[in-house]
């Protein structure tokens, strides 16, 4: 009689001074077969809480950018089958017992996608752009790899179908505005380099009005204003982002001339 083997599961964490979320977030993986960080040496008691935790392999290497930590990471796992997770991140009873169900349903799927709530201060952002965020969390490493020439806001290369989950990711991503900012800022900077990468040219036109409309089609066409005074703030740190992405790119070529 043949038995279908159970399929394991490797978690990966990236971090760097996460001690606000690290110790409930780990406390809360309680159905992984594996647990490994990737810890940009946090200045903060990110590692010290980290190794408390006798289930979970801590791993030090200096930040790069996102994509390169991440594929970094999966080559560290022992299983098939990675669940990442921010630390910021958390999961709800259901999506635990869903992504189990998943990787043992025996369907020819290579990757999945997760819905995300947005949680602007504890309270639930509606819209902003955010309603409809989607990103890939779980998958099988021998189908994907995130492509080297994205810096931040990686994407996962997948070879094979993809699905969607029907239980939501909470993302605890806005505790405060000078925190916001600050990612904002970090994201605006590496996506700059990742445009010299590229080998692209600046565009004053783009310096200006690429900010501006993403404001705008976050606060007005993805309906930003329902939310309020956070969709104003919302809307105007990721425009921020691109202003910093742009006026970085400037900064950088005018400096090689």
């Amino acid at each position: 009689m043949n038995t279908i083997e159970k399929q394991k599961l490797s978690v990966l964490i990236i971090t760097f001074n996460e001690e606000r979320y690290i110790k409930s977030l780990l406390e809360s993986i309680d159905f992984a077969d594996e647990i490994i960080i990737v810890d940009s040496y946090s200045t903060d008691s990110t590692a010290e809480i980290v190794k408390s935790f006798s289930n979970v392999k801590l791993i030090e290497k200096q930040f790069i950018d996102y994509t390169s930590q991440r594929n970094f990471a999966i080559d560290q796992a022992k299983n098939d089958w990675i669940l990442f997770i921010d630390a910021d991140e958390c999961f709800t009873p259901k999506l635990k017992t869903e992504i189990l169900s998943t990787i043992n349903s025996q369907d020819a799927v290579s990757a999945y996608l997760f819905y995300r709530i947005f949680m602007f201060k504890n309270r639930k952002l509606r819209f902003s752009g955010w309603q409809t965020d989607k990103i890939y969390r779980l998958f099988n490493k021998v189908y994907c790899r995130y492509t080297e020439n994205r810096m931040v806001h990686e994407k996962l290369i997948v070879n094979g179908k993809t699905a969607v989950l029907k239980n939501k990711l909470i993302h605890y991503s806005y505790t405060s505005y000078i925190e916001y900012k600050l990612k904002m800022y970090k994201y605006g900077i590496l996506k700059a380099n990742e445009k010299i990468k590229k080998g692209q040219k600046p565009s004053k036109l783009l310096l200006f009005f690429h900010p501006v409309y993403t404001f705008l089609y976050q606060y007005i066409i993805r309906f930003g204003f329902l939310d309020g005074r956070k969709g104003i703030t919302i809307c105007y740190l990721n425009a921020y982002s691109i202003f910093v992405r742009y006026k970085e790119f400037f900064r950088i070529t005018s400096s090689r001339i």
